[in-house]
């Protein structure tokens, strides 16, 4: 789509990213920069990897970046619990919108209980809504609560399901991270105009490649090891079992750490775990700052991505693509069929197994530790895919032709 002169002209945009990942501010910032007035508001409360959300000296006054808090900690699988601070977090979106008057909401990473509520209030201001497709949450959603509620689970699933399509149906442009999900838009009546397919990326420029000796490396007794390292949630959709048995495998080999960089439920079990087997070798350690990711993720020798095979349809790992940056193997245990592991295996930047193959992929660990030619030739593939398709510049003239 090529935008005229005439049709071009500068917006005031509210980009709400709940989870506040790189990629979503640093598209608030390029729209900035062209002259849009943006509010970029994110969930402090919400417990995952940040981008780098303070203030920059090269931040144009048009852009503001504020974060939104809940008045007491988010208790994220508590059924009951959370959806009352859904309804709170909602309500203080509403308050946010209401007070900046946006010509348009660009939304993702929000629960559909609490977009339910803002996009009534949407519709009321006659507001232009951009839903950006994260995950298919009411696909996740009835998967999960199967798993514990066979019964009623499946009809709260199914609830949620409608939900979604309805809020789908009622966006006036809908991007998706995947082809994967055109073919479930068509099926549930969403109008095929109106979706367009922008896959995730990760700043590159804000990742610099660092050497394993590092000052992180070095402040973590790293530096003279061999590091398989995770970075990311430990989720409902992830199994920590795989994090767990690659650091039994090594537990024998001095020179060999397991990194996890996580919080929350996966990261609690493995702790537990830690102490109930006594690895020395498995490194746990909470989120780490941004500024901080290119030594984290300079420090590993492979970077490690999970996801489960019931995830696989529905959910597409955006640390896939931050590992790419860092021009690094990868060792992947996701669904061959999800657009991280298509991506991986095109490129050739890493070494992708099924989730439910352990054999396989603790193999495939061994394979990268003794194989440093292998390594190598991984790692640069890596980089090239990010320098190739990771440029800002083009990304947000998509997203300027859909918001015009």
């Amino acid at each position: 789509m090529v935008i005229t002169i005439n049709e071009k002209r500068n917006r005031r945009i509210l980009l709400h990213d709940r989870t506040g990942v790189p990629f979503t501010i640093q598209l608030g910032r390029e729209l900035a920069l062209r002259g849009h007035n943006v509010l970029y508001s994110y969930g402090a409360f919400f417990q995952s990897p940040k981008g780098n959300l303070a203030p920059q000296k090269t931040d144009p006054q048009n852009l503001q970046i504020t974060p939104m808090y809940l008045s007491k900690p988010f208790q994220k699988y508590s059924f009951i619990r959370r959806r009352f601070q859904e309804m709170e977090y909602a309500r203080d979106l509403v308050n946010q919108i209401k007070n900046y008057k946006p010509d348009v909401l660009i939304i993702t990473g929000s629960h559909l209980d609490a977009m339910t509520v803002v996009y009534k209030e949407c519709r009321r201001l006659k507001l232009k809504i951009i839903f950006w497709v994260q995950d298919i949450y009411g696909v996740a959603i009835k998967r999960i609560l199967q798993k514990r509620l066979p019964i009623i689970g499946s009809l709260i699933g199914d609830y949620y399901i409608w939900q979604e399509k309805r809020l789908l149906r009622q966006s006036d442009e809908i991007i998706l991270i995947t082809e994967d999900f055109v073919d479930l838009m068509v099926k549930w009546g969403v109008e095929s105009e109106k979706c367009h397919v922008i896959r995730n990326w990760t700043p590159l420029e804000e990742l610099p490649l660092r050497e394993r000796d590092n000052p992180w490396s070095r402040i973590h007794n790293l530096n003279d090891k061999f590091c398989f390292l995770y970075a990311g949630t430990l989720g409902l959709k992830h199994n920590p079992e795989l994090l767990l048995q690659l650091a039994l495998r090594f537990r024998t080999n001095p020179t060999v750490r397991v990194v996890v960089i996580s919080e929350g439920l996966g990261a609690d079990w493995l702790q537990r775990k830690r102490h109930e087997y006594q690895l020395e070798n498995l490194v746990l350690l909470k989120f780490q700052p941004f500024e901080e990711m290119p030594n984290v993720l300079g420090a590993a020798d492979a970077l490690v991505g999970i996801l489960e095979p019931d995830a696989g349809i529905y959910s597409a790992p955006s640390k896939v693509l931050t590992y790419l940056c860092a021009k690094r193997p990868l060792l992947l245990a996701i669904p061959p069929e999800n657009l991280s592991a298509k991506i991986v295996s095109k490129s050739e930047a890493g070494l992708v197994v099924s989730p439910l193959e352990m054999e396989a992929f603790l193999a495939a660990a061994n394979r990268l530790f003794e194989d440093a030619p292998l390594r190598k030739r991984l790692a640069a593939n890596a980089r090239t895919y990010a320098e190739k398709t990771f440029d800002i510049q083009s990304i947000c003239d998509r997203f300027e032709a859909i918001i015009s």
